[in-house]
């Protein structure tokens, strides 16, 4: 669907979801069906790129520790590409306004005078919530929830200030989280908080961990895929995941 440079295309950015094919959005997989070209994420799954078959493809991944594309890089791309195609694809796991450096794409667009619309997914809290079938809220007990990571620009303190809410949700949560345990306990927070990690949420490998803030201050050991991770109050387990819990402990050990 190549098409004059004097005539823009125009980019989607979309929100990919946690990892599984059928979380993402109804509008989403139509736009990839219809793409010319999708910029992915490190993160979006081989499954995913079955929704655009149609479409070239270019990784432009930026995983934590690992070499990753400069967000100037990707930015030109999006415009150079629009400017070749009349369908772009930015696809970025769980939802692109979260953690997703959606702002500097957005901006270098605009500049450009591309038009650009994104797609939201879900974010990766509320599928590890329902995977985990640990809502976020409770009544009386929490009602005040954080989204943070401990990834930092260049510029700024490598170690910024912790929200201050009932549920943290630690995105980016490897050993990033033990550190933010050993800060929470050093500002008072009960040991025997609760904590739930999740690795390779909704995915085939997907793992879920129960802890509590002072085992996660010890560590999380190796993992394999991207972790987040919950910590409060509403991660307690009702007392029906309590009882089930101890019998599959008793059954492993049998």
């Amino acid at each position: 669907m190549n098409h004059s440079t004097s005539l823009p295309g125009k980019v989607y950015l979309i929100g990919a979801g946690p990892g599984a094919q059928d979380l993402m959005t109804l509008r989403g997989a139509r736009l990839l069906a219809q793409a010319d070209v999708v910029l992915h994420d490190a993160l979006v799954t081989g499954e995913m790129l079955e929704l655009c078959p149609q479409a070239a493809k270019i990784l432009v991944g930026k995983r934590c520790g690992q070499l990753s594309t400069a967000q100037a890089f990707i930015n030109k791309q999006l415009v150079d590409q629009a400017r070749k195609h009349a369908v772009v694809v930015r696809l970025k796991g769980g939802d692109p306004m979260l953690f997703g450096r959606a702002d500097e794409e957005l901006r270098a667009l605009e500049d450009a005078g591309i038009a650009v619309e994104v797609v939201p997914g879900i974010t990766t809290a509320l599928a590890a919530a329902a995977a985990s079938k640990q809502p976020l809220t409770k009544r009386g007990v929490a009602r005040s929830v954080a989204f943070f990571t401990s990834s930092t620009a260049p510029d700024e303190s490598q170690q910024t200030a912790l929200p201050d809410c009932d549920t943290l949700v630690q995105y980016m949560g490897g050993r990033e989280a033990s550190a933010t345990a050993g800060r929470l306990l050093a500002q008072g927070r009960r040991a025997d908080t609760p904590v739930v990690m999740i690795e390779n949420c909704s995915r085939p490998e997907q793992r879920v961990v129960r802890l509590t803030l002072s085992q996660l201050a010890l560590g999380l050991g190796e993992q394999q895929g991207p972790v987040l991770v919950m910590l409060g109050e509403a991660m307690a387990r009702r007392a029906r995941q309590a009882a089930d819990g101890a019998l599959q402990a008793r059954a492993s050990r049998a």
